[in-house]
């Protein structure tokens, strides 16, 4: 009898054993990188994001909690149906365990109702709008990299100290766009500024004839650009022709990533005021992965590729932590360790979704300040975190507790 009791306890304690060990669904940890490869913003995350991605799996050493690790991606088209039909397929077919990167927020806010309905973790780093950890947050959503409020409060906050009290948008017509616009036209009407008036044009739009001489004609002091990649490229380049700049007026680039002024050339993007997390020559560290990326791309970096590094990093370190994939207990976790990488120092995720870091204040060097390749940036100040982001008693964040 009491041989048999032992065996019972010795077969309960495998068992709690058992449980303890590493829970790994499908005995992999797969990762899908969801990005633009195609279109307008395809510089911004694309093939980079998932070399990023790629690189991060490897300097992990291609395995957490003893289990392998793999990398998918695929090209949702700008298109928030396919993003979601992708991200569904992922998860029940594919067992992907997190998305990553989703540049274009309507896309990013699709594919969030997903993850959150699945249970999956969504590392975030290409979309931009607020929203995504304000009223649409996520308990397995992780904003990594930006967001259209810290936007506002570096590029349109400067620029309003600077004298630019009047303002005209032009605005990408979808998600992004939209929160991007809002959320600085309240940080310039907070400073005592005026909006004249906004104009919306359609994602990846050819021809920003109509919108500009619109904003020409409005004598706004800053013409905002609350859109991104190809169509900021496009906007500023067609308002070179107008002679917008020489009439006095100044482009406000809300979201100008490197690949941009890449793009444009110092000659016309000399002078632009932007914000920026991640500027590739800003320390040895940043160098140093830089250098790495370029060998595999033969492209500088963008911020959207560092964060997507960095929130792959993080995640796997807290899988390595919490023994488990599963997606609420791979988020808390990623909430207990402090982030730190090439990017980002003792960072801290919010319990709205939003990582906490500070960001930088940069301004596009003229020509003749440019000293080696891609030395584009000078900077002009670091925002703090908590000045960067949106405060939580301001959170629209169902997951947030009100005092």
């Amino acid at each position: 009898m009491m041989f048999h009791r032992v065996l019972g306890l010795a077969a309960v304690g495998c068992l709690v054993a058992a449980a303890a060990q590493a829970q790994i669904s499908d005995d992999v940890v797969k990762i899908g990188v969801l990005t633009d490869m195609s279109s307008l913003y395809a510089d911004i995350g694309g093939k980079g994001s998932v070399v990023a991605a790629e690189m991060a799996v490897k300097d992990f050493g291609g395995k957490v909690a003893g289990k392998p690790i793999e990398v998918v991606s695929a090209d949702h088209l700008n298109k928030p149906d396919v993003g979601a039909n992708i991200a569904r397929q992922w998860i029940d077919q594919d067992h992907v365990d997190a998305i990553v990167d989703v540049p274009t927020s309507s896309v990013a806010l699709a594919v969030q109702d997903v993850t959150k309905e699945k249970d999956r973790v969504f590392l975030i780093s290409g979309a931009a709008s607020s929203d995504l950890t304000g009223k649409s947050c996520s308990p397995t959503g992780v904003h990594w990299t930006y967001d259209t409020y810290a936007l506002a409060h570096g590029t349109g906050s400067a620029l309003v100290k600077q004298g630019g009290d009047t303002w005209f948008f032009i605005t990408a017509d979808y998600a992004f766009g939209h929160a991007l616009e809002r959320d600085t036209s309240a940080v310039v009407k907070a400073a005592g500024g005026k909006v004249l008036g906004a104009v919306r044009a359609p994602l990846n739009t050819p021809d920003f004839s109509s919108f500009l001489l619109q904003a020409q004609a409005s004598k706004a002091k800053i013409i905002g650009l609350a859109n991104a990649g190809g169509d900021t490229i496009n906007s500023i380049k067609q308002g070179a022709e107008f002679g917008i700049v020489q009439g006095g007026q100044r482009f406000a680039g809300l979201l100008v990533f490197i690949s941009d002024v890449h793009s444009l050339g110092l000659q016309t993007a000399q002078g632009l005021v932007l914000t920026s997390a991640f500027y590739w020559d800003q320390n040895d560290a940043t160098r140093a992965w830089a250098k790495r990326f370029m060998a595999e791309t033969n492209k500088v970096p963008t911020m959207v590729q560092a964060g997507v590094y960095g929130a792959v990093t993080h995640y796997l370190k807290a899988i390595a932590a919490a023994k488990t994939d599963e997606g609420k207990a791979v988020v808390a976790k990623m909430r207990e360790i402090p982030i730190n990488d090439f990017m980002t120092h003792n960072g801290k995720l919010r319990e709205d979704g939003r990582v906490m870091r500070d960001i930088y204040l940069f301004q596009v060097k003229s020509p003749a300040e440019s000293k080696y390749p891609y030395d584009y940036y000078k900077q002009l100040a670091v925002i703090p975190a908590d000045q960067a982001f949106r405060p939580l008693s301001e959170s629209e964040c169902p997951l947030v507790k009100k005092g």
